[in-house]
């Protein structure tokens, strides 16, 4: 086994084959990081579909996946891009349309029934409209809820949420509130020297034992290991002031006179 997935089919004619069967629906292409798009006249999307579905030599046979992108700078602010399959070839392909909050995009749900749910997404996200969805309603976010999330203008804060309270034991509406405290990531690890305090150890003076987690950096820790560190007596040296308190010249129990001959070992109990 080469690969642990199947190796996907090479993009070369894949623009060339889709220039041929689209025609003037086809406005513009680009073959970047390994994937191919397609840009697609936004009125005439239905058309493009069905030929990319049944082109022999294409045969996207299914949608995948429909995406928004919003640009708000642009006059046509939103990229709507539908990411398509060919199972016979093994290849995908994306084919995107430009559009405005104003201008409806026309549903390809006829052609793939999984765009109902797919469209609805774009439509809850971004406000982008759907011509021929017969079910457009909000699919992510709450009852009542106003505005588009993933727009780039819109605001963290202002709207009214709806959510189950624990407390009143009720559904309730509340504004929402997007605080960014999860974008403050702190990446300092606190066995390293973190500068924060650990849940807890606001209540420890020193530190714990060595081994265990502290907020305490290296040189902390060691001015409160010398804190606590009982300072040990001064020992002080051994001296003698005479031979009486060392026991130097005292004569050993068993000692006697020198033998004359220093080759001579006495014997127990006689002397020489």
């Amino acid at each position: 086994m080469r690969a642990p997935a199947p190796i996907q089919a090479s993009n070369e004619g894949v623009i060339d084959a889709a220039r041929a069967a689209l025609g003037d629906l086809l406005l513009d292409t680009l073959e970047a990081v390994g994937e191919v798009s397609l840009t697609i006249d936004r009125e005439r999307l239905v058309e493009a579909m069905t030929l990319l579905r049944d082109t022999p030599g294409l045969e996207y046979q299914q949608l995948m996946e429909i995406a928004g992108c919003d640009y708000p700078e642009r006059e046509a602010r939103f990229d709507v891009c539908y990411h398509l399959l060919s199972l016979t070839r093994n290849h995908r392909l994306r084919v995107r349309v430009l559009t405005d909050e104003v201008k409806p995009v026309p549903s390809v749900t006829g052609l793939w029934p999984v765009a109902g749910w797919l469209e609805r997404e774009v439509y809850d996200m971004y406000g982008v409209l759907f011509t021929g969805n017969d079910d457009l309603r909000r699919i992510l976010t709450d009852y009542g809820f106003r505005g588009h999330p993933l727009r780039k203008d819109f605001p963290l804060t202002g709207y009214v949420e709806l959510r189950y309270s624990e407390e009143s034991k009720r559904v309730v509406y509340e504004p929402v509130k997007l605080a960014q405290d999860l974008r403050l990531f702190d990446f300092t690890s606190p066995w390293e020297g973190a500068e924060y305090i650990l849940p807890g150890d606001e209540k420890a003076k020193l530190p714990e034992a060595k081994g265990a987690p502290t907020p305490l950096k290296a040189d902390e820790i060691v001015k409160a290991d010398a804190a606590q560190t009982p300072k040990a007596a001064a020992v002080e040296p051994k001296t003698t002031e005479s031979t009486a308190q060392s026991g130097a010249g005292k004569p050993h129990p068993h000692a006697g006179p020198e033998p004359k001959d220093p080759d001579v070992v006495p014997s127990k109990g006689q002397n020489q």
